[in-house]
């Protein structure tokens, strides 16, 4: 390890005062698709709307929800919609958990239709 060890590290970018720490901009923008600043948080819990067949979450005035079917044994997921102000704040996997959360205490089974829970599924299985 001698001196050239030490002259090959002061060649590193990484090793120069004035680049670090990076200086490169954020990776987090709007063109990268990544949310900037505080993600809204879930002020309510969800509700089951048994009238619309849908659980809800309202945040921010914005009203969040998982569409369902139920029948005597089991909680068909359809469709999921989360207004575009709320997506990236975790409010979709709000709503799949509560949905489960139901399932799982009315002993009923589930069924993914909806794309959204599908892909949740992949990424936590039950």
């Amino acid at each position: 390890m001698g001196d050239s060890d030490s002259r090959d590290d002061s060649k590193l970018d990484e090793a120069l005062e004035e680049t670090f720490p990076a200086s490169d901009p954020s990776a987090y923008t709007v063109e990268t698709g990544i949310r900037v600043g505080a993600v809204p948080s879930p002020t309510e819990s969800v509700r089951d709307n048994h009238t619309e067949h849908r659980f809800e979450l309202v945040v921010n005035g914005e009203t969040a929800f998982l569409l369902y079917q139920r029948t005597h044994d089991a909680l068909t997921l359809i469709h999921t919609e989360v207004p575009a102000v709320l997506r990236g704040g975790h409010v979709g996997e709000a709503l799949v958990k509560a949905a489960f959360a139901v399932a799982r205490s009315a002993g009923l089974r589930v069924v993914a239709v909806c794309p959204f829970v599908r892909a949740y599924l992949r990424k936590h299985p039950v």
